[in-house]
């Protein structure tokens, strides 16, 4: 990939800090789920270098190589649990910026599969994602 933008060294302050969000996300949130977020997301964001990046890390991290492969069809897929789909729904919504109406049901349904502050670092890990992809797009021609 031929590399257009270098955050790290030309917004280097910025760009520390995002991995300091980065390593208190994998410290505190489910490091699995997160995988599988960050491989939605990106996903959605044909963010490549990412994609390839978070697939690396879930496979290196012992998630099984179908699994991955689902994340992109989880709605039909009996691979993923209630809670799992209930993440993969949320950082859909977040992603794709969905009407108020969906995030307050997804909410509802988030509230039985996490808690108040799973919720937060789930929305945190989605906008985290995002924000890399963002990076990555601009950063490398693919």
């Amino acid at each position: 990939m031929k590399q257009r933008i270098n955050a790290y060294q030309d917004a280097n302050a910025a760009f520390t800090k995002l991995i300091g969000l980065n390593e208190t996300l994998t410290a505190s949130f489910d490091l699995g789920l997160r995988h599988l977020v960050d491989i939605r997301v990106s996903r959605m964001n044909d963010c490549h270098f990412c994609l390839n990046m978070h697939t690396k890390e879930a496979l290196d991290g012992g998630e099984k190589p179908e699994r991955v492969e689902a994340v992109n069809h989880w709605q039909a897929s009996p691979l993923f649990t209630a809670r799992e789909k209930a993440a993969f729904a949320w950082a859909e919504v977040l992603t794709r910026a969905g009407s108020q109406d969906e995030i307050i049901a997804l909410h509802a349904e988030l509230g039985a599969h996490f808690s108040k502050e799973e919720i937060a670092e789930l929305t945190m890990v989605v906008a985290h994602i995002n924000a890399w992809n963002r990076i990555g797009i601009a950063s490398y021609a693919h």
